[in-house]
């Protein structure tokens, strides 16, 4: 198995991040928006909160991990942008976008990209003590709880206007169903707050982390075992689709929750239902070609792309089924997900693929139609997994 974490910490150091240091700082601040799936870099393409706090993030975490003091600069530099750009300083909380410049371009708030930048400044205090993050973080999170929590059903709903008022538009993106409440936003709420509670051990905290636990338990998790993705305020199902990629995160993120909120009772039933989850998740996996985007029972169509981020899950969510069961078919599986990966995703000029395309036979083709590096594509589902596995197996 020491082959395996080596492997995956050698694509760590060796390619993702050098990648995002490298080609991606903006030499005026920050980090370029848009590298496109060919490799070309759009300076002028607006940046994302997204983005930059899944970066603060990745970085932070590997200076934490392997104590390499670039990493550490490459985290400090995306706090600093945070800070001073993407933190709305009249009304709080962050800004969607900006302009390549810097500039506020959409000003909503989505509460997914705040609990990225909680992640992010949180991970940065885990790994510093830098109390200026930890001070932002804090201060998100009571935006959270003050702005999107739903104290009465339950639950966050997924966004307001600048001012904090209601908003029409909810949709995290284009492709998304425009619902008050998401499977999506909750599983990054809870991921943000895990690594909160980590750090700052508050009650109020640790209330709303347990909420967020009995909510995927109570309200998002279906008797399948498949994730319920889109819902309305009453918590009324709006969606059957099944999303694989989606299933296998949540899989190992409950676990992590209950693990860090230190309850045996909740956890040992999160670990019960975790299995569910990612043997649900199993319907959309082969061992040799990876796993799914995604399907629609109701239509039968099926998005057999095989997506960065989905692979990287399966890696994290399959290995922690390992260390949760101690069955060795999932350790298996997520060595067969890493092998798939490396024969497929890795991009020769650096980074992953967006995803990868059934071609003739068993073999798949890259897609170079969607970003290498963008809105949405950031070094942080494949980052975390070299760094899961390089831990785990420490």
């Amino acid at each position: 198995m020491s082959s395996f974490s080596r492997m995956v910490g050698l694509e760590l150091t060796e390619n993702i991040l050098p990648f995002w240091i490298d080609r991606m700082q903006d030499p005026h601040g920050g980090f370029y928006g848009r590298m496109d799936g060919k490799g070309n870099l759009e300076e002028d393409a607006v940046k994302g909160a997204i983005l930059n706090a899944r970066i603060l993030w990745t970085f932070a975490s590997a200076y934490r991990v392997c104590g390499k003091k670039e990493y550490l600069d490459t985290a400090l530099r995306a706090k600093g942008y945070i800070l001073k750009y993407f933190v709305d300083h009249e009304y709080g909380g962050v800004y969607w976008s900006l302009t390549s410049k810097g500039e506020p371009h959409d000003t909503h708030k989505q509460f997914y990209a705040l609990s990225f930048v909680i992640y992010g400044m949180s991970e940065l205090y885990r790994a510093t003590a830098d109390k200026e993050a930890l001070d932002c973080a804090i201060q998100l999170f009571h935006c959270i709880e003050e702005h999107s929590r739903d104290s009465v059903k339950a639950g966050y709903i997924e966004a307001t206007a600048r001012d904090w008022q209601p908003i029409e538009d909810m949709r995290l993106s284009d492709k998304d169903q425009n619902d008050a409440k998401t499977m999506n936003t909750h599983l990054h709420i809870l991921e943000a707050y895990t690594s909160l509670y980590r750090v700052w051990k508050d009650d109020a905290l640790a209330a709303a982390l347990e909420g967020l636990v009995r909510v995927f338990l109570d309200r998002i998790l279906r008797p399948d075992g498949h994730l319920g993705l889109f819902f309305d305020e009453d918590w009324n199902s709006t969606s059957g689709m099944f999303s694989y990629g989606h299933d296998i995160e949540a899989s190992w993120l409950l676990c992590e929750a209950a693990e860090v909120l230190g309850r045996e009772d909740l956890l040992k039933a999160v670990r019960e239902r975790s299995t569910g989850i990612a043997q649900a998740a199993l319907e959309g996996y082969d061992e040799m070609t990876g796993m799914i985007y995604e399907y629609d029972p109701s239509t039968g169509h099926k998005d057999t792309d095989r997506h960065w981020w989905v692979q990287a899950e399966a890696v994290v969510g399959f290995y922690n089924q390992f260390q949760v069961t101690g069955e060795e078919h999932w350790r298996e599986k997520a060595i067969l997900t890493w092998a798939f990966i490396h024969k497929y995703l890795l991009a020769p000029s650096g980074e992953w693929y967006w995803s990868v395309v059934p071609a003739e036979g068993n073999d798949f083709r890259p897609n170079t139609v969607d970003d290498r590096a963008g809105f949405w594509k950031c070094p942080y589902h494949n980052g975390r997994m070299c760094m899961e596995v390089m831990e785990r197996i420490k």
